[in-house]
């Protein structure tokens, strides 16, 4: 019999249907590429997920013995759980009806006989040198020097950073 690892998260206060969005990224994943994109994700629904997520893989560490780099996401279910029901005034005394919905997530855990390591490795990104920097700014201004470049001024809103702050601001001009 193929061993099983569960975990549940009840009464989530966010939509189902948001929280399908990334329950379906991380189906079939290996726990650790899984637990990377949940990291990574922008969804509000993210942080809880990842807590599930580590939360199933201790249960499978701590009473199965069984090896985090062994586990996949076998299913991941969201189901809708009980509304929340609000009431907003409108105009000429009449009501509107909002529903806070909650969310039920079901996490099953597989044990994969290959070990799923990473797929990619983080490492911090490789510092330069300040004499590299240094020399990099002087050869820059060295080539501004020669010249026609002389003749032409530097416009900060044209190239560089100030054509996004010209491109992208909030009121057109």
């Amino acid at each position: 019999m193929e061993q099983e690892v569960k975990a549940q998260l009840k009464y989530l206060r966010i939509a189902p249907r948001k929280t399908r969005l990334l329950a379906d990224v991380i189906r079939g994943l290996g726990v650790n590429e899984a637990e990377a994109r949940l990291v990574l994700a922008p969804q509000r629904s993210g942080a809880p997920l990842l807590k599930l997520l580590r939360s199933a893989i201790a249960n499978a560490r701590n009473n199965f013995k069984i090896e985090p780099a062994k586990l996949f996401v076998k299913t991941i279910s969201v189901d809708q759980g009980p509304k929340f029901r609000r009431f907003m005034p409108r105009a000429r005394g009449s009501v509107s009806k909002i529903e806070k919905k909650t969310s039920h997530v079901n996490l099953t855990l597989g044990v994969s006989d290959q070990k799923k390591d990473w797929r990619f490795k983080i490492e911090p990104p490789k510092a330069k040198k300040k004499k590299e920097q240094r020399h990099a700014h002087d050869d820059k201004e060295k080539k501004g020097k020669s010249g026609s470049d002389d003749v032409v001024k530097k416009n900060p809103s044209v190239g560089g950073a100030g054509i996004f702050k010209k491109m992208f601001r909030r009121k057109s001009v």
